[in-house]
């Protein structure tokens, strides 16, 4: 997924500071077009930039795709993060630049590593798929480590993902490990990211990685997380120092996206669709990227091309006529 905002504001990105549990409520921001689709975004808010690498989380739906003409994102590029779709309704149609073309489905993880540089499409229209009319789930980015950032680009499709049962919870691990089980989706920091769903009523102490700060977005029902209260659609961190952690439901059953990982220590410069670290790597980001749709070799070498996409590359919005530099806290 990308970020049409015309004027997106760079975001340094910093953990925070850790109180015992922050809510952190989301922001609708539509993703474009005379009928946009709303999502509502958690990272990164002034609240919070980052849980363990985690630096962008988008929740959208349950969309009706033939009020709103569903999702149709054409060919954008990524630099240093890693792109996490998890869908709980409906169908997206990737394409990228390595020629992977995957439909991802509820319960199915699509992993887009972006290393240095990649392009890539998200679709999910009527058209596309008649038989979805609704679009539902989470688009989540990572932010890659110096040690990966420069990196070959990949892809990952996991279409089966270990599950287990706790206390009458249902526990989905999408990436990293939980509960003795372990995604085999690539990971290049620790963390960690699951589904959970709780039946009416159901408590669940979640033992959880010590050393890892979780965050807690709720998708439906209402959710007590550590003693607090939160609302669908919005996050709940909880800072380094928990073996466990205790989620349960209300009247309603509840489903959520626990994610987590060790602190991201790395400073994280985000504008639009790249992460990087300085003003001048993102300003080359732009420029080869633009130069990749005018038909350039240059940003072609570095993000590729997408076959099959019936449209334009997005072209990258004007940068802000000062230099992106952190903001104070």
């Amino acid at each position: 997924m990308t970020n049409l905002d015309p004027h997106p504001d760079e975001q340094v990105c910093a953990a925070g500071p850790a109180a015992d549990v922050e809510l952190v409520e989301p922001r609708d921001v539509p993703l474009g077009g005379p009928r946009a689709m709303t999502v509502r975004r958690t990272l990164p808010s002034r609240a919070r930039s980052l849980v363990g690498p985690f630096c962008f989380a988008d929740h959208y739906g349950p969309d009706d795709v033939a009020a709103t003409g569903g999702m149709d994102v054409p060919p954008h590029p990524h630099t240093g993060l890693q792109t996490v779709t998890w869908l709980f309704e409906g169908a997206v149609l990737h394409r990228d630049a390595l020629g992977s073309e995957q439909v991802v489905e509820p319960g199915q993880l699509n992993l887009m590593t972006a290393g240095r540089g990649i392009c890539h499409s998200e679709e999910a229209t009527p058209a596309l798929f008649p038989d979805r009319p609704v679009l539902h789930g989470v688009q989540l980015w990572t932010a890659l480590p110096e040690s990966a950032r420069h990196g070959e680009r990949a892809f990952d499709h996991v279409a089966d993902v270990p599950t287990f049962t706790l206390d009458g919870a249902v526990v989905r691990v999408f990436m990293g490990a939980l509960g003795g089980v372990a995604s085999p989706a690539r990971a290049h920091t620790p963390l960690v990211a699951a589904q959970v769903d709780l039946p009416a009523g159901a408590r669940v102490t979640l033992p959880v990685d010590a050393s890892f700060e979780h965050g807690v977005l709720v998708d439906t029902g209402d959710l007590r997380f550590e003693g607090h209260d939160v609302a669908p659609s919005w996050l709940a961190y909880a800072p380094p120092g928990r073996d466990v952690l205790a989620l349960e439901a209300g009247d309603t059953p509840v489903r959520a996206v626990l994610i987590g990982g060790t602190p991201f220590t790395e400073p994280v410069l985000m504008w639009w669709n790249f992460v990087g670290r300085t003003h001048d790597e993102v300003v080359e980001a732009r420029a080869q990227w633009q130069a990749a749709i005018a038909g350039g070799t240059d940003g072609l070498g570095r993000f590729g091309e997408v076959q099959g996409y019936d449209g334009p590359a997005l072209p990258a919005p004007e940068l802000p006529n000062v230099r992106l530099q952190a903001r104070e806290r």
